[in-house]
């Protein structure tokens, strides 16, 4: 074996196999597990997918939303233990690998079209 085969021996064990397939563009809730004093809630976090990087255990998706006027933008480490489940709210038809052009607008004008061919 060489030493890719072992490192990708050792991470299988650690990859998540009930993760929705997200794509560039879609509307996400992730809830993520935080951790206050001696207790552990889960908070969730809606946004659009706008980057996806990396494949395997590294692989990340940055999730941006308005709130309060402000653009927040968030990356998740899919594989996490910290990130407790993914629900997609929808579909998002876009023509971009990476949405880095939403972070330039606002309002209506950062709308992005539906998608009605893949299921939810």
């Amino acid at each position: 074996m060489n030493a890719q085969e072992i490192i990708k021996s050792i991470e299988s064990k650690y990859l998540k196999d009930n993760l929705p397939e997200i794509n560039v563009g879609d509307s996400i809730r992730v809830s993520v597990r935080i951790s206050e004093g001696g207790k552990e809630r889960v908070q969730p976090y809606e946004g659009v997918v706008i980057a996806m990087r990396n494949g395997g255990i590294n692989e990340t998706i940055t999730v941006r939303k308005t709130f309060q006027g402000v653009g927040v933008e968030r990356v998740f480490l899919l594989h996490s233990p910290r990130i407790a489940n993914i629900k997609i709210v929808s579909r998002g038809k876009v023509r971009r690998a990476k949405l880095y052009y939403l972070r330039d607008r606002v309002g209506k004008a950062t709308r992005i079209r539906q998608r009605f061919d893949r299921p939810i």
